[in-house]
């Protein structure tokens, strides 16, 4: 694989968005969260503290459905702290949709004496608070999280993330090879968590499972960062 050659680099410095949310927050969980700070956007990449996050959902609309699981796993480039990772099974205010079930296999019977999201919000963003979150489609886990805590608390919340999704497309969707496939009316290249990582010879795991996903999103990362950039990148050129 050739490296990343024209870099992207988002416009919001979140390190001073954080800060600006700290101070308007009003729920005290909320809060801490956001005092805990951003890392400089200019940080190179060997140097963050990343936490990978999945999110199994009653279905793909974050104003309509809830969150029926949550993986999640510190890593940085040089290792992945599965010691430290946590899953949390959820009961959903929305209900189970048997297309839903087919993909993650939470059924009725595995969510009815879970907890709801707000038992497990505490440690969910004591996980999060200070790391740079890495997800696989970032319109899932930021999204449903913003949109569940709105309808719970009155608020919602942000975080920057680097999709590795979005990695993906940069490389197979966009520029000159994107455009000479569309032109010969080839079939793009799947950017599926799944078939992303075997383009870097990563093993197959079992989809759909939220901590078997994040651990497998971590991988991921660690892939593309060592195939297409460097571990001096700064993060903004990856984070959105």
């Amino acid at each position: 694989m050739t490296r990343v050659k024209s870099r992207e680099k988002h416009t919001i410095d979140w390190s001073q968005r954080i800060k600006e949310q700290a101070l308007t927050a009003k729920d005290t969980r909320i809060r801490a969260f956001y005092e805990q700070g951003a890392v400089a956007a200019d940080t190179p990449l060997k140097d963050v503290s990343f936490v990978a996050l999945d999110f199994e959902t009653t279905g793909l609309n974050a104003n309509k459905d809830d969150i029926v699981s949550i993986g999640l796993v510190p890593f940085t480039l040089h290792r992945i702290y599965c010691k430290d990772a946590k899953q949390w099974i959820l009961n959903p205010r929305q209900q189970l949709a048997t297309e839903s079930v087919i993909i993650h296999g939470i059924t009725h019977s595995a969510i009815n004496n879970a907890p709801d999201l707000m038992r497990v919000l505490e440690p969910l963003l004591a996980a999060l608070a200070g790391r740079v979150v890495v997800v696989h489609y970032r319109y899932i886990e930021r999204e449903f999280l913003h949109a569940a805590l709105k309808v719970r608390l009155g608020e919602g919340i942000c975080f920057p993330v680097v999709d590795t999704m979005d990695l993906e497309a940069r490389l197979h969707r966009k520029g000159v090879k994107a455009l000479v496939c569309r032109l010969f009316g080839r079939k793009p290249l799947s950017i599926r968590l799944s078939d992303s990582r075997a383009r870097y010879s990563l093993p197959f795991y079992k989809q759909h499972e939220a901590l078997t996903d994040a651990v497998a999103t971590a991988e991921l990362l660690q892939a593309q960062v060592a195939y297409l950039y460097s571990p001096d990148t700064p993060v903004a050129e990856l984070w959105r």
